[in-house]
C-alpha cells in the first residue's frame, strides 16, 4: 500500500475529478486527501454520508493542531469524513490563505500518509489531490514520501509540452537529475492523459516517446476519459448511472493497471519496513535481556562472597581526638 499524489502543471485538467474517480474504484481501502494549498472543492460539490454538507473545519484544518505535537498515522482517521457512497475523505483547506498555518507540516503529513499503509489497526492507501504545482507550492513536499506521483494533462500540444517539462523538473528535484526509461527511481513519476478514449493508444505511444527523449524518467500510465457528463455525475450535479460512465470505467482500468504493475512492489516495501521494525524491536529486546542477565550475574556474585569479605569495609569516619591540653 502507498501514497499516490495527483497534480497538474497548469490549467484545469480535472485533478480533483480524477482523484475522486480513482479513489472511488480503488481495489483496497483508500483515504482521499485534499492537499491542494489553494483550497479544496469537495465541501462545495459533495454530500456527507449523513445527507448534509461536509464540515469544512474537520480535515486539514483540524489536523494542523494535532500535527504540531507529532502525528501518528492512525490519528488521521479522527479527522476523516465519509461521503455519500462511503468514500472516506480528508477535507482540504477552505482558502489559500489558510495554507500559511501548515507551512512546516507538509513533510509530516507526507510521512503520515505513506505510513498509514503500515497501520496495525486501519491500513489504507492514500490518494492525495495536490492541485496545481507550478511555482513553489508546498504540496511538493509530499512527493518524496509518495510511491507514485501522477501528473494529469490534457492532449493539446501546449499541455503535453508543459507536462514534459514539469516531469523533467520533478525528476531533477526528486531524483537528482534527468533519467532515461531504464533508470526509474522512487517515487515513480507517471502521466495520466485526459483524452477521448477513441484513438488514445496511438497518442500514448507518442507521448511516451516524447517523455523518454527528454529523459524525464516519466511515462504514461493510463488515460482517463474526457467525459463531462461523467464528471457532473461524480460531482452530484447530474443524475445517471455513474458506474456506467466512461469516466468511471476508464478510472477503474487505470486503478487496476496501477495495482497490477506496482501493487506487489508496494506490498513488498511495506512488508520490508515491517520486517525492519520487527528486527529492531527484537534487537532491542535482546539487548534488554542481556542487560538484565548481566545485572543478575553481578548480584548473584556479590551475594555469594564469604561473610568475612562481605563484612570487610572501611570503618566509619571518626574525628581524631585532640591531645590533652591541646585547647589550652
Amino acid at each position: 500500500m502507498a501514497l499516490i499524489a495527483l497534480a497538474a502543471d497548469k490549467g484545469s485538467p480535472g485533478v480533483t475529478t480524477a482523484a475522486v474517480a480513482l479513489a472511488a474504484v480503488w481495489p483496497r481501502r483508500v483515504l482521499l486527501a485534499e492537499t491542494d494549498p489553494a483550497g479544496g472543492d469537495l465541501v462545495y460539490r459533495s454530500t456527507a454520508a449523513h445527507g448534509g454538507p461536509l464540515n469544512p473545519n474537520t480535515g486539514l484544518l483540524s489536523i494542523a493542531a494535532t500535527a504540531r505535537r507529532g502525528l501518528v498515522p492512525d490519528q488521521l482517521w479522527d479527522h476523516v469524513q465519509p461521503l455519500s457512497g462511503g468514500l472516506e475523505v480528508l477535507v482540504g483547506l477552505g482558502v489559500a490563505e489558510q495554507a500559511a498555518g501548515l507551512a512546516s507540516l507538509w513533510p509530516t503529513l507526507g510521512h503520515s500518509f505513506a505510513s498509514l499503509a503500515d497501520s496495525p489497526h486501519a491500513p489504507a492507501d492514500v490518494v492525495a489531490d495536490c492541485g496545481r504545482i507550478s511555482g513553489d507550492t508546498p504540496a511538493v513536499e509530499l512527493f518524496p514520501h509518495a510511491a507514485l506521483v501522477l501528473l494529469l494533462s490534457r492532449t493539446e500540444p501546449e499541455a503535453l509540452a508543459r507536462v514534459r517539462d514539469r516531469a523533467a523538473h520533478l525528476s531533477t528535484r526528486l531524483h537528482g537529475g534527468a533519467r532515461g526509461a531504464a533508470a526509474l527511481a522512487t517515487p515513480l513519476i507517471g502521466v495520466v492523459l485526459i483524452a477521448d478514449p477513441a484513438g488514445s493508444g496511438k497518442l500514448v505511444n507518442q507521448v511516451n516517446d516524447m517523455l523518454v527523449h527528454a529523459q524525464t524518467g516519466a511515462r504514461v500510465v493510463g488515460t482517463l476519459a474526457d467525459d463531462p457528463a461523467g464528471a457532473d455525475m461524480l460531482a452530484g450535479r447530474k443524475r445517471g448511472r455513474l458506474d456506467k460512465s466512461l469516466l468511471v470505467r476508464s478510472a477503474r482500468k487505470v486503478a487496476a493497471d496501477l495495482n497490477q504493475q506496482y501493487g506487489a512492489a508496494w506490498a513488498v516495501s511495506a512488508q520490508a519496513q515491517q520486517a525492519h521494525q520487527a528486527q529492531q524491536a527484537h534487537q532491542a529486546q535482546q539487548t534488554h535481556q542481556a542487560q538484565q542477565a548481566h545485572q543478575a550475574q553481578y548480584q548473584q556474585a556479590h551475594q555469594s562472597q564469604p561473610a568475612a569479605q562481605q563484612g570487610r569495609s572501611q570503618p566509619p569516619y571518626q574525628p581524631q581526638q585532640g591531645h590533652a591540653g591541646a585547647d589550652r
